[in-house]
C-alpha cells in the first residue's frame, strides 16, 4: 500500500478532484426561531438576519424560484412577505389560494432555500397595495366597520379570515408579524392583544410573533407590546444613524428579547403617476446597509425585489388633505437590487452583494453546498494572539478534524477534533506567525438521523465559529469529492498484493502529472493528516473472483473504495468492525485497485489484508 499525499498535498488535489461549490438544492426547514440573550436563534444557533422583501402576488408563480434564488445569490438567508387579504378573499367566503395566491407553494419553495420566512398577514400591510390590503367589500357592510380597531364586526372577520389562512401556514417555518406600522396610525392595544390570541391559537406559542414600527418613541408606544411576548421590529430612513434607534428598541422589548433588527431597510422609493422614477445611491445604500451588518445587527432589504402590480391592485397615498391624492405605478421596481423583470447585473446589486459577503460570510451546510455525503473541507483565517487561543463550533454535524497553519506556510499542523457528541470548543496553540493563521476545518457527514424528532440532520457546520469569543468570517467551502478518484497522482508506492500477501514494491509515475514536485511520502512515523493511499492486487481469471472481505486491523478511520465502488466506512481504532465486505462483482481479473481516504493514523506497514471470514472483528 502506498502513501499518496499528505494534508498540504490533500488541499491541492481538491482544487483538481473537488467540484466547485454548486447550485443550491433543496433543503427542508429548521424548526425553531426565537430571540434570546438579545441574539436571535435559529435551530439551536446564533442568526443575523440578512432578509428581503420578495412578495410572491408581485411575481408571476413562474419565476418564484428564479426570484428565490436570486435573492439566495445576493446573500440573504431570510425573505419577507406581505399576505394581501384581498387576493384571497376577493368576495366574502370566496377564497382563492391558486396561482399567483398559492402561498403555499411559495413557502414550500423558500423551504427548500432553507430560507426563514417573514410573514406579514396584517390584516392591515399598506405595502403600496389596494387598499392596504383589505378585501374592498369591507366597505359595503353596513354600518360602517371600523377597520384596524376592536370593532367587533371588523374582529369577527378577521377572526374568519385567518381562521382560513393559519391553519395552512402552521407546517412552514416561518415568523409572523402582527399588522404592520399600526403605531404610527392608532394605540388600541386591545386589537393588538386580540390579534395576538388569534394568532397563537392557531400556530402555537413556539412561532415568534413581532411587529414593527419606525423608529422614534411616539411609534414604538403605541405599536409594540412586549408583554405579550411580541418582539418589536424598528424601521427607518437609511440615511439614518441605526444604532441609537437600536437602543430605543430595547426600552421596548422584554429584557434579553431585543436583538437589533430593521425589518425595512429601504433600498430604494414607491414611485407615483406624474413623478419622475425614484432612484438611491447604490454606495450609499450599501454604506448604510453595512453600518448595520458589520456590526451584528439585522436588516430586511425593503424591497430586495419589487416586481409589479399587476391587474388594478396598485394602492394610493394622499398628502395633506384627500383632495392630494398620489396612485402608485404599476411597475414595483423600487429601484431595488433585483430588478422588476429579474436583472442582478446592477451597481446596486453588487454593491449589497459585496457588503452583505463582507459581513455576513458564515460557514455554509453540506447540502447547500451540493454536497449530500462525505467531506466538506472549511477554511478561514484570524489575527493570532500571543498566548493560545480556544475555538468554538457550538453546532457541527457530525465529525471534524482541526488543522492550522500561518497563511503563508504549506504545511499545516493538526489540532484535533471536535466532534458532535463531545466537546465543542479546542485549544489552539501559539504558532508565532508573522501573518495570520489559517484555520483549516475538514468535517465528515457520518450518516443522517432517520428515526425520531431529530430527523431534520444537516451536515457540516451549522453555526458560527470563533476564536476566543469572535465570530470568524469570510470562509471558503470545498467539497471533497470522492467520485474522481482516478484523477489521484500515479506516482505513489504501490504494494501489489495477491493472496493477501505482500509481493513486490514498484514505483511508477506520470511525466505530466502537475502534482509530482509537492508530494511527500508518509513511510516512516504515523501521520494525523487526512490522506489518500492506493493499493493493487491481482486476480488471474475469471473463476479466481471470490466474495472476500479487507481487513482494517492497524488502521484509524476512513472511506476505502475497490475499483472506484465505495465499499464503506472504517473506524477499527473505535470497533466493534474491522473488515469491509467486497463483493466479488466488483473485482475483475488482472489489477484490482484499492484507494483508502484514511482520516487519522494509517497503517504503520501501509498495508491491508484480504481476509474469508465474514466474522472478522477488531478483536480478533
Amino acid at each position: 500500500m502506498g502513501a499518496a499525499r499528505s494534508f498540504q498535498n490533500l488541499l491541492l488535489a481538491l482544487a483538481l478532484c473537488s467540484a466547485a461549490a454548486r447550485a443550491i438544492t433543496s433543503a427542508e426547514a429548521s424548526r425553531r426561531f426565537w430571540v434570546e440573550n438579545d441574539t436571535f436563534w435559529k435551530d439551536g444557533a446564533p442568526f443575523q438576519i440578512v432578509g428581503g422583501d420578495v412578495h410572491y402576488f408581485r411575481i408571476v408563480p413562474e419565476y418564484w424560484r428564479d426570484r428565490l434564488l436570486r435573492a439566495k445569490a445576493l446573500g440573504l438567508n431570510a425573505i419577507q412577505t406581505y399576505v394581501p387579504w384581498n387576493l384571497h378573499e376577493p368576495e366574502p367566503q370566496s377564497w382563492e389560494f391558486k396561482g399567483f395566491a398559492d402561498i403555499e407553494s411559495y413557502l414550500r419553495l423558500a423551504q427548500e432555500l432553507d430560507m426563514l420566512v417573514m410573514l406579514r398577514v396584517g390584516p392591515y400591510i399598506c405595502g403600496e397595495w389596494d387598499l392596504g390590503g383589505f378585501p374592498p367589500w369591507l366597505l359595503t357592510i353596513e354600518p360602517a366597520i371600523e377597520l384596524r380597531s376592536s370593532d367587533s364586526t371588523y374582529l369577527s372577520l378577521v377572526e374568519r379570515w385567518w381562521g382560513v389562512l393559519l391553519p395552512k401556514l402552521h407546517r412552514y417555518y416561518t415568523t409572523m408579524e402582527i399588522e404592520n406600522e399600526f403605531g404610527s396610525y392608532g394605540d388600541d392595544k386591545n386589537y393588538l392583544h386580540y390579534l395576538v390570541e388569534l394568532a397563537r391559537r392557531y400556530l402555537g406559542n413556539a412561532i415568534m410573533l413581532y411587529t414593527t414600527d419606525g423608529g422614534a418613541i411616539g411609534n414604538l408606544k403605541n405599536g409594540s407590546i412586549p408583554r405579550d411576548d411580541v418582539f418589536a421590529a424598528v424601521d427607518f430612513e437609511t440615511g439614518s444613524n441605526p444604532w441609537p434607534i437600536f437602543r430605543l428598541q430595547k426600552e421596548y422589548n422584554l429584557p434579553g428579547k431585543s436583538a437589533p433588527l430593521s425589518s425595512e431597510f429601504y433600498t430604494g422609493w414607491l414611485t407615483h403617476w406624474g413623478e419622475s422614477i425614484s432612484t438611491t445611491d447604490a454606495s450609499n445604500t450599501a454604506k448604510a446597509l453595512k453600518r448595520i451588518l458589520c456590526h451584528n445587527g439585522s436588516a430586511v432589504l425593503y424591497m430586495a425585489h419589487g416586481g409589479t402590480n399587476f391587474g388594478f391592485y396598485n394602492g394610493a397615498n394622499t398628502g395633506q388633505n384627500e383632495s392630494d391624492y398620489k396612485a402608485d405605478l404599476t411597475s414595483y421596481d423600487y429601484d431595488a437590487p433585483i430588478k422588476e423583470y429579474g436583472d442582478v447585473h446592477n451597481t446596486k446589486y453588487k454593491a449589497l452583494r459585496r457588503v452583505i459577503h463582507e459581513c455576513t460570510d458564515q460557514p455554509l451546510s453540506m447540502e447547500l453546498m451540493g454536497q449530500m455525503f462525505g467531506f466538506l473541507l472549511y477554511v478561514s483565517e484570524y489575527q493570532e494572539k500571543y498566548s493560545s487561543s480556544t475555538l468554538s463550533i457550538t453546532k457541527i454535524h457530525d465529525r471534524a478534524q482541526v488543522f492550522v497553519s500561518c497563511a503563508h506556510d504549506d504545511a499545516p499542523r493538526y489540532v484535533g477534533i471536535i466532534e458532535r457528541w463531545s466537546s465543542k470548543t479546542l485549544q489552539i496553540p501559539n504558532l508565532s506567525c508573522s501573518s495570520n493563521v489559517r484555520l483549516y476545518i475538514l468535517v465528515e457527514n457520518m450518516g443522517r438521523v432517520n428515526y425520531g424528532p431529530y430527523i431534520f440532520d444537516q451536515k457540516g457546520i451549522l453555526s458560527s465559529v470563533e476564536i476566543d469569543g469572535i465570530i470568524l468570517r469570510h470562509w471558503k467551502m470545498h467539497p471533497v469529492s470522492l467520485n474522481t478518484l482516478g484523477n489521484l497522482s500515479k506516482l505513489q508506492l504501490i504494494m501489489q498484493m495477491t493472496d493477501a500477501q505482500a509481493s513486490t514494491v514498484s514505483i511508477y509515475g506520470d511525466p505530466e502529472n502537475k502534482l509530482s514536485d509537492v508530494l511527500s511520502y508518509l513511510n516512516e512515523g504515523i501521520s494525523e493528516e487526512p490522506a489518500f493511499y492506493e493499493g493493487h492486487f491481482h486476480i488471474n481469471s475469471e473463476v479466481e473472483k471470490k466474495d472476500t472481505f479487507i481487513s482494517f486491523h492497524g488502521w484509524n478511520k476512513g472511506v476505502a473504495f475497490v475499483n472506484n465502488f465505495n465499499i464503506g466506512r472504517f473506524w477499527p481504532a473505535i470497533g466493534p468492525q474491522c473488515a469491509l465486505y467486497v463483493p466479488a462483482p466488483i473485482l475483475k481479473p488482472g489489477d484490482n485497485v484499492v484507494v483508502i481516504f484514511e482520516l487519522h493514523s494509517p497503517n504503520s506497514e501501509l498495508t491491508i489484508e484480504l481476509v474469508k471470514d465474514p466474522d472478522f472483528t477488531c478483536g480478533q
